[in-house]
């Protein structure tokens, strides 16, 4: 099901935050709406304020503090994106250049430090202490990842373990913590609240192992990135981790150079290896037990069009790779 369909009880919801974003972007300074309003704009699913919304709406929860926070979590994650552009020397996103390739790196992490103070600022009018917890330890834990990632690449020994701790602290936190909100707003107990927060985390780490999937096996024009991307970067993600446990001395051996010197000159017999070991179907099967984990934390709520939806984006998690 196209993602669009699954947000349709949400459709209200989503085009007020999108107002909301267009009017919390504004700034004196005209870089600052120039690289903001190109990165918000230029693409995306809005699956982490979808969730907010999701949550909350699912919950009975009635007002208009779910925008916000809808908008704050999307923030978030635009200023990590920038920050993620510079440092990986990305130069293209969702089939558009990078801010960083077009305004420069120094702009872009400026750009995305105005962000994320944009959205501590916005967070603070909802006036919850525990909003405040929540979102101060989320955008913690993914600098966290964000540096376990810089330390894991170009390191062709990564476990399995090392590699899912990466994912769940750099990806799969702010998914959690948008789950949480929704039910935090709703004032939902302790019991509802927390399948809230495991549904997104796990709903987070089946969507980040699938796009490590998608670059060893998808079209370019429609992800809007370059086939081999984490290669080039001496990305040690679950593909290759599978390859190296399971393929030939030769294939180890290649795998191996490949991560630990980056670079493209190597995709060819890498992809190779990654097929020979079945190494997608792994990482695949990996992503459907994160999606079923996420689908049986659903269970803790009511019936209803929103849990419905939010059961039909667990699927969709898994289903782009197919």
């Amino acid at each position: 099901m196209p993602i669009l369909e699954i947000y349709a009880p949400i459709v209200a919801d989503m085009n007020a935050v999108d107002a909301l974003i267009r009017e919390r972007l504004h700034s004196d300074v005209v870089l600052i709406r120039q690289v903001a309003e190109y990165i918000i704009h230029s693409g995306g699913k809005r699956l982490r304020p979808a969730l907010v919304l999701f949550v909350a709406n699912a919950l009975g929860y009635q007002g208009h503090q779910h925008h916000e926070l809808a908008a704050v979590v999307e923030f978030i994650h635009t200023s990590t994106l920038l920050h993620d552009d510079v440092v990986d020397e990305s130069d293209l996103r969702r089939g558009n250049k990078t801010a960083n390739a077009l305004f420069g790196n120094a702009a872009s992490v400026l750009v995305g430090d105005f962000l994320y103070s944009r959205a501590f600022q916005m967070m603070v009018s909802v006036d919850s202490m525990r909003v405040m917890q929540v979102l101060a330890e989320a955008t913690n834990i993914i600098a966290e990842g964000e540096v376990l990632q810089l330390l894991n690449c170009h390191d062709a020994d990564v476990t399995v373990n090392g590699y899912l701790q990466v994912i769940r602290c750099k990806t799969a936190k702010l998914f959690e913590a948008a789950a949480r909100l929704g039910a935090i707003l709703a004032g939902a107990p302790p019991e509802i609240e927390q399948p809230m927060a495991d549904f997104g985390m796990h709903l987070g780490t089946a969507f980040q192992i699938i796009d490590d999937v998608l670059d060893y096996s998808a079209d370019e024009s429609e992800t809007g990135k370059h086939l081999g991307d984490d290669l080039a970067e001496g990305k040690p993600t679950l593909p290759l981790i599978h390859a190296m446990q399971h393929g030939t001395s030769t294939q180890i051996a290649c795998v191996r150079h490949a991560i630990e010197n980056g670079g493209r000159e190597d995709f060819p017999v890498v992809l190779e290896a990654i097929q020979s070991t079945r190494a997608l179907d792994f990482t695949r099967k990996h992503a459907r037990t994160e999606a079923d984990l996420a689908i049986a934390a659903l269970q803790a709520l009511p019936a209803s069009i929103f849990k419905d939806a939010l059961l039909q984006l667990s699927e969709f998690a898994v289903a782009r790779c197919f």
